[in-house]
C-alpha cells in the first residue's frame, strides 16, 4: 500500500467511527438542544472531517462538511436554535457524508456516487439563511435492483422534494431471482467487499500487552512440556506436544505483529525538524527517506525517537557544510541527508548518512586527548574507525562553542546508551570530505528474542542471537597454536584477525583451571567481536525476556532473565556490558597498559619473531593493522611482491631480508603482516609471528647495527633488534 492509499484508509476508519458517534449526538441533541458539550462535539467532529478532506482533494466531501460547519457554527454561538428543520437538515448532512465516503473507499474518488451533494448544500443554506426548505434525502449506496425497490418507491413519494414514479407498461420491473442465487450472490459480495471499516479494529495498548504477557507465559509453558516429553513413547502424546508447539509458534508470531509498528511513524516528524534546523543553521538540505515500511516494535519505536532525532540534528550541524563551503570544495550548494531502515539478520538496520564534510579522526584525537578521554598512546594505537566511535564517549565534543543545537559534551554518549538499553548498538562510518554514516541495529522486538543458551558451573545462561557470530572449538595443537598473549591479556587468531577472549568464568567472579579444549562463543558488540569462552553450549530456543530485579540492575553483566523447559531461571548475559566492563574496546584498540604506572621514557613496542626464533621489535604506534593474508593471494610485479587490499594494492617488504638475516623456510598457507600507514602511504611487512607487545625504557645498543636495524636492545630478557622502519619501508619504493 503507498502512502496515498495508506491515509486515505486511516482517514475513512476514523470518519465512519466519527459519524456513528454524530448520529447519536444529534439524536441526543434533538433531546437537549442547550447542550454545548454535544454541539462542540459535532462540530469537531465535522471540523476534522473537512480538514482531511481538503488536504486530500475530496472537494465535494469538503463543500458539504464547510458549509454543516457553518451552520454547527451558529448553533453553538446562540444564534440559532435547535429545531426539526435543523435536525433534519443535519442529519441528511451526514447520510450524504457517509455516501460520500463510501463512494472514496470504492472508487479512490469523491466524484463518483449518486450521492446528491447540490441538493443537501442547497437545504443547509436556507436552513443558515432562515428558509424552511425542504431537506433533500440523500440517496445511499445503491441497492441491487429487486421488485422491493420499486414498492418502495410509492410511499416515498409523499416525501417533499421527490417525485413520485408510477410503474407503467414501459417501466420494466425486475424479476425476483429465486432465494438461493440471491443468497450465494450476497455472501459472496459480502466477502468480496469487506469495508476498510469492518478490516480493522482498534485495541487498547495496555490489552496488547497483556495479550504479549499471555504469549510469553504460554510458549514457556509450551518449552517445559517439550522438554518433559522428549523421552516419552506415547506417540499420540508426542503428536500433541508438536501441535502445540506449532499453534503457540503461530499464536506468538500473529500477536507480535499487533505490535509492529512502521518506521515511517517516527520519520513523519524528520522533514519539520530538517527544515527548521537547516534555517536556523543556514543550511540547504535535500531529506531523502528509504524504507519508511519497516516494521519494528512500538515499544523500540518509542525508544528511537530521542536517538534518531539527535543523530539528525548532529549530521546538520557537525556534517553538512554551508552552501558557500560545499560549493568552495566543489560540491552542490544544497547537502543530502538521507534516512533508510530495512531488515537484515533478524534485526533493524537504520542508517543516517550525510554527504558533508566527514569526521576528521585527527581532530577527534587531539580532542579526545586535551579532554582526558584517552591517553596520547592509546591515539597513537587505535584505527581510524576506532578514533571515529570516540564521539560516544562521555563529556565529548569538538563543537568550539555552546549552542542549543550541540557544544555541551552531552548528547551522543547518551544516543549509544539508549540503543544499548533496548539491545541495540550504534556504529559510525565516516570519510573526511566525502561524508558520515551512522549505523543503529536494533532487534524487532524485544519480548520474545532468540537465543543461545550456554552453561558454566552447572547454571544457564543465555546470550541474545542477535550478538551471536559463530562458534569456535578448539583442541590440542590447535588450542596451543591459536591462543596467543598481548600485554596479558588472552587473545585468539582467528581467520588473521586478533580477537580478544574474555572468559565467561571470570566475569562470574570464578576462575577456571586451563582446559583441555577451549568452547569460544564469538559475539559482537557495536561493530567489534571478541569471544566469550564458555563451559558447555546447550541449545538455541526462543526465550521469554523478563525484566531482572533492582538489586541487579546495577550489574553491567545481565540484560534480563528467563525461565527454562526445566522451570529454573536462566539470566540474560548483556554483551555490550560485558565488553566495557572488561575491558574489550581497549584490547581491541591494541592497547597494551603495564600493570605499573608509565614512565615517561617507556615506549610502546610491538616484539615479533625473525628468522628461525630471533626476535624483533618496532613501535607499536607505527604499527595501523595486524593482517594475515594466504600464501596464494601474494602476487609479483616486476621483482615486487603485493596483495590486493581494501581496493587498493599493498606492497610487501619481507622484514627477515630487510634486516639481513636468512629467509625462514615455512609450509604455511598463510602469512603474517604487519601494515603500516603514514603520509599517505601504506606498506605490508612480512614477518614470522607476533610474540608480544610491551612497555619498555629502551636503551638501545650499537650492537646488532646494520641496514635496516637501529641497534638492539633488551627485551623480556632477550637481545632484540630495533628495526629501522624508514630503510625498510624504503626497500618497496613506495613514497620515494
Amino acid at each position: 500500500m503507498d502512502d496515498d492509499a495508506e491515509i486515505i484508509a486511516e482517514f475513512l476508519v476514523e470518519s465512519h467511527e466519527n459519524l456513528d458517534q454524530l448520529d447519536r449526538d444529534l439524536v441526543e441533541l434533538e433531546k437537549q438542544p442547550g447542550s454545548r458539550d454535544l454541539l462542540s462535539s459535532i462540530f469537531r467532529t465535522i471540523h476534522t472531517i473537512k480538514g482531511t478532506s481538503g488536504f486530500l482533494a475530496f472537494n465535494r466531501l469538503e463543500q458539504l462538511t464547510h458549509v454543516g460547519e457553518n451552520l454547527l457554527s451558529r448553533l453553538r454561538d446562540g444564534e440559532m436554535a435547535m429545531t426539526p428543520p435543523v435536525t433534519e437538515a443535519l442529519l441528511s448532512m451526514v447520510d450524504t457524508v457517509r455516501a460520500l465516503l463510501g463512494a472514496v473507499e470504492a472508487t479512490g474518488s469523491d466524484a463518483a456516487g449518486d450521492a446528491d451533494v447540490d441538493g443537501v448544500v442547497a437545504a443547509l443554506r436556507a436552513v443558515l439563511d432562515g428558509e424552511a426548505e425542504p431537506v433533500v434525502e440523500p440517496v445511499a449506496e445503491p441497492v441491487a435492483e429487486s421488485t422491493a425497490m420499486v414498492e418502495s418507491v410509492g410511499p416515498a413519494a409523499d416525501a417533499p422534494g421527490v417525485e413520485a414514479v408510477q410503474p407503467t407498461a414501459e417501466t420494466p420491473i425486475a424479476e425476483t431471482p429465486t432465494e438461493e442465487p440471491a443468497a450465494e450472490t450476497a455472501a459472496d459480495d459480502e466477502t468480496a467487499r469487506r469495508g476498510v471499516v469492518e478490516s480493522s479494529v482498534r485495541v487498547d495498548v495496555d490489552l496488547l500487552d497483556s495479550l504479549v504477557q499471555l504469549v510469553g507465559e504460554l510458549v514457556l509453558t509450551r518449552n517445559q512440556v517439550l522438554q518433559r516429553t522428549e523421552d516419552q513413547d506415547d506417540i499420540e502424546l508426542v503428536r500433541a506436544v508438536q501441535r502445540l508447539d506449532l499453534v503457540a509458534s503461530e499464536l506468538q508470531e500473529g500477536i507480535m505483529k499487533t505490535r509492529m509498528q512502521p518506521i515511517g511513524q517516527v520519520w513523519s516528524k524528520m522533514p519539520r525538524v530538517v527544515r527548521d534546523l537547516a534555517v536556523q543553521l543556514g543550511r540547504e538540505v535535500d531529506l531523502r527517506m528509504e524504507g519508511h515500511e519497516t516494521e519494528l516494535d512500538r515499544s523500540l519505536l518509542e525508544a528511537l525517537k530521542g536517538p534518531l532525532t539527535h543523530l539528525v540534528r548532529n549530521a546538520l550541524d557537525h556534517g553538512i557544510e554551508r552552501p558557500e563551503a560545499r560549493t568552495a570544495a566543489g560540491k552542490p550548494a544544497q547537502g543530502r541527508l538521507q534516512l533508510r531502515a530495512f531488515h537484515e539478520s533478524g534485526q533493524v538496520v537504520i542508517e543516517i548518512s550525510d554527504d558533508g564534510a566527514g569526521i576528521d579522526p585527527d581532530k577527534i584525537a587531539a580532542a579526545a586527548v586535551q579532554r582526558g578521554v584517552i591517553t596520547r598512546d592509546q591515539a597513537a594505537r587505535m584505527e581510524t574507525r576506532e578514533i571515529v566511535n570516540l564521539i560516544f564517549r562521555p563529556g565529548f565534543s569538538t563543537a568550539a562553542e555552546v549552542t542549543n543545537v550541540s557544544g555541551r559534551g552531552v548528547g551522543m554518549d547518551v544516543v549509544r546508551t539508549n540503543i544499548e538499553r533496548i539491545g541495540g548498538t550504534v556504529d559510525m562510518h565516516s570519510q573526511v570530505g566525502q561524508g558520515t554514516t551512522c549505523r543503529v541495529r536494533i532487534p524487532l522486538t524485544l519480548a520474545i528474542i532468540p537465543a543461545l543458551v550456554v552453561g558454566e558451573n552447572g547454571e544457564t545462561y543465555a546470550i541474545p542471537q542477535a550478538n551471536l557470530v559463530e562458534l569456535v572449538r578448539l583442541e590440542g595443537e590447535e588450542l596451543d597454536r591459536s591462543v596467543e598473549h598481548l600485554a596479558g591479556a588472552p587473545v585468539l587468531r582467528l581467520r588473521g584477525h586478533l580477537l580478544p577472549l574474555v572468559s565467561l568464568a571470570e566475569v562470574l567472579g570464578r576462575r577456571r583451571p586451563d582446559p583441555d579444549a577451549l568452547t569460544v562463543v564469538v559475539v559482537q558488540n557495536d561493530g567489534q567481536r571478541f569471544g566469550l569462552c564458555v563451559e558447555e553450549v546447550h541449545d538455541t530456543q526462543e526465550i521469554v525476556v523478563k525484566p531482572i530485579g533492582r538489586q541487579l540492575k546495577s550489574l553491567p553483566t545481565y540484560a534480563g532473565a528467563t525461565i527454562m523447559g526445566d522451570g529454573r531461571v536462566a539470566l540474560i548475559l548483556d554483551v555490550p556490558g560485558i565488553a566495557h566492563a572488561h575491558g574489550v574496546a581497549q584490547i581491541t584498540e591494541g592497547s597494551a597498559e603495564s600493570s605499573t604506572s608509565e614512565s615517561t621514557d617507556s615506549t610502546a613496542l610491538l616484539v615479533l619473531e625473525v628468522s628461525n626464533g630471533r626476535r624483533a621489535a618496532l613501535p607499536l604506534r607505527e604499527v595501523s593493522r595486524l593482517e594475515e593474508f594466504d600464501v596464494a593471494r601474494i602476487e609479483r610485479s616486476g621483482d615486487a611482491e603485493a596483495v590486493q587490499y581494501r581496493d587498493g594494492i599493498l606492497p610487501l617488504v619481507r622484514l627477515t631480508s630487510a634486516i639481513g638475516l636468512a629467509e625462514t623456510v615455512r609450509d604455511d598457507d598463510q602469512v603474517s603482516v604487519v601494515v603500516h600507514e603514514a603520509e599517505n602511504r601504506r606498506v605490508g611487512i612480512v614477518i614470522d609471528r607476533v610474540l608480544d607487545v610491551v612497555d619498555a625504557a629502551i636503551v638501545p645498543s650499537d650492537v646488532g647495527r646494520r641496514a635496516g636495524v637501529l641497534g638492539s636492545a633488551v627485551i623480556q630478557d632477550r637481545v632484540t633488534d630495533l628495526v629501522d622502519l624508514d630503510a625498510v619501508v624504503a626497500l618497496t619504493g613506495v613514497g620515494a
